[in-house]
């Protein structure tokens, strides 16, 4: 029974924390669709839309434990190119911002290594609203 509140401790720390930043998408949006334009990036407002949907998505998914693999599915469809493209330290030439840019590459993937891992984790998971 411990496990179970562990588990849903964990699901609300990570959903809320992906919710709380699918919110920062859309309240930001002019903002961080300028970024998105400085790393050559098509339609940068709808790619920054885009991107808070799909944490929208599986902030909610973790939140609540319903449709957890399209949740995960999700964030991987925001993990993997936002790690890749938007956090390339290697290609910073500023120290401090290559810095910076690497922290935020290794925190998303430890993020996205955590998700993997909740699949592993037998459905429905106690508390969701599925189960």
């Amino acid at each position: 029974m411990t496990n179970d509140f562990i588990l849903l401790l964990s699901r609300l720390i990570l959903g809320f924390y992906f919710i709380s930043n699918s919110f920062n998408h859309f309240r930001n949006l002019g903002y961080m669709s300028k970024w998105v334009e400085a790393k050559n990036i098509p339609a940068p407002k709808f790619m920054v839309f885009i991107s808070g949907v799909l944490l929208f998505i599986g902030g909610v998914s973790i939140l609540f434990g319903i449709y957890v693999s399209i949740g995960i599915l999700s964030l991987t469809l925001f993990f993997l190119p936002v790690t890749f493209i938007m956090h390339d330290f290697w290609r910073e030439k500023d120290s401090q911002m290559r810095m910076m840019q690497m922290i935020n590459f290794m925190k998303n993937l430890a993020l996205w290594a955590a998700l993997l891992a909740l699949l592993f984790i037998p459905q429905p998971w106690p508390f969701s609203l599925k189960y």
